[in-house]
């Protein structure tokens, strides 16, 4: 990586830790440039505004999320088996990139009008698309029932997935693995005895 590159991404880092802390709206270069160590000056030569920066926290975070969806979850795999994929990549990422998560699950609603933010709407209805396709395709082959509407139940489990990081942390002795095996018995074989 060029000292370019390597200060590119510290902004990056940092902007989304204090965008995920204070939120977008509440938080200023300055304490972006401060948080780096350069004159707020200074980070226009990496980025043309702090507009700029959210959409690239937020475009690289979906173009990472979905790159590991296709990866862990082709179409080949049968339903149940790709949903546990999907449940598993989400809750990786989630431990992985907890502030990147962060400003996605709440700044995203608010940019999803904006044409500058294009690029990510669509990566997000395509890695939303990924769970639809996979509820659907488990209703067809009879694996998921098919008396909850497809949105429903992907609305459910996805906020319960998306919503973890908000208490489960990542030196918690229950691991991602549990989270996703607790996550799918719960979600697709009931928790009552």
């Amino acid at each position: 990586m060029t000292a370019v590159e390597l200060r590119r991404t510290d902004i990056l880092h940092a902007s989304a830790e204090l965008f995920a802390d204070k939120g977008v709206a509440s938080t200023t270069v300055r304490q972006i440039a401060a948080r780096v160590g350069v004159q707020s000056g200074a980070l226009y030569h990496y980025f043309p505004s702090k507009s700029a920066i959210v959409r690239e926290v937020v475009t690289t975070y979906l173009e990472q999320l979905k790159a590991r969806y296709d990866e862990a979850a082709p179409r080949e795999l049968d339903p149940r088996a790709r949903l546990r994929a999907i449940v598993e990549v989400s809750l990786r990422t989630a431990e992985e990139s907890p502030h990147a998560t962060v400003v996605y699950q709440n700044e995203l609603p608010n940019l999803r009008d904006d044409p500058d933010y294009r690029d990510a709407k669509k990566l997000a209805d395509e890695a939303q698309q990924i769970w639809l396709e996979t509820i659907n395709d488990g209703k067809r082959t009879g694996v998921f029932r098919e008396d909850v509407p497809t949105k429903v139940f992907h609305r459910f489990i996805r906020d319960a997935v998306w919503l973890s990081i908000k208490w489960r942390h990542p030196e918690d002795a229950y691991t991602t693995e549990d989270l996703t095996r607790d996550c799918l018995t719960i979600f697709l074989d009931g928790f009552a005895t």
